[in-house]
């Protein structure tokens, strides 16, 4: 399952996303996560879905990408829909003991499983057509008024980039040292939860150094390439803002007015 997981990986591309400006991504990105959770029923809902499935389309990223993005967190999103299960009105599906599943908590179920897949499908289209350099850029400008309050943004946009560009890494090497650990005759999978919690220490202690090993050779390069910072720092690619990037702003305004138009002619429409 390890291997499986995308998070956090840039995939080339010349795709229409791929060319977007990194700055107008973020920015669309966490508007259509802020749609998600003002969508007060289906058809609301529906909108930023229909949105997240183009943003799919138009990325040029294989779905098999996305899928696995996906396949690591299906556990999670079931395990929050099972649980909403149990909360809402109308009519009595089930009876288990002390308590009932209604037709309310059917949709509610449907409704928290469908906006947790998208956010983490936005998510992936981010990462998936936005190099870590220009995430890198974009953050740091995006926090730029924050250097008023003397706050190090370029610093802070550094570590953030770095943290998502090793998760990928840090996940390939832990399932390079548990193969390593099964060929060595290790159990890693039966027993109760305290075996497998202690199964799993010959893998963290190594991947632990390895990551301390990872983050020295890091911080030496980083200080034999003279880098002290963002002051002074010129950039080799300056970013620019197109009319494709004013195209999508244009579309999530008016995406923005459906839900709300959504939200407000049918109202309630979970309970």
């Amino acid at each position: 399952m390890i291997g499986d997981i995308a998070f956090g990986q840039f995939i080339p591309g010349k795709s229409p996303l791929h060319r977007m400006d990194p700055r107008v991504k973020i920015v669309l990105i966490f508007l259509f996560i802020v749609f998600l959770f003002v969508a007060q029923n289906f058809v609301a809902l529906a909108l930023p879905v229909l949105a997240a499935l183009a943003a799919i389309f138009l990325s040029g990223v294989p779905l098999r990408q996305y899928l696995k993005s996906v396949k690591a967190v299906i556990f999670i999103v079931l395990f929050t829909s099972v649980l909403n299960l149990f909360y809402g009105g109308g009519q009595t599906l089930l009876k288990l003991g002390f308590m009932e599943i209604k037709s309310g908590g059917v949709s509610n179920a449907i409704f928290i499983a469908v906006r947790i897949l998208t956010l983490i499908l936005l998510s992936a289209v981010l990462t998936f057509t936005t190099s870590p350099n220009s995430l890198t850029d974009a953050i740091e400008r995006l926090m730029k008024p924050l250097k008023v309050f003397h706050v190090k943004v370029h610093e802070i946009a550094m570590i953030m980039t770095i943290a998502l560009r090793f998760v990928p890494t840090l996940l390939e090497e832990t399932d390079k040292i548990m193969s390593a650990q099964k060929a060595r005759g290790a159990d890693l999978e039966s027993g109760g939860l305290v075996q497998r919690a202690k199964a799993l220490l010959p893998i963290l202690i190594p991947l632990f150094v390895s990551s301390f090993r990872r983050a020295y050779d890091l911080a030496m390069a980083m200080e034999c390439r003279c880098y002290h910072g963002g002051e002074g720092r010129t950039k080799m690619k300056v970013l620019h803002a197109g009319k494709g990037d004013a195209a999508a702003c244009a579309v999530s305004c008016l995406l923005c007015a459906a839900v709300i138009v959504c939200n407000i002619l049918l109202p309630g429409s979970l309970t």
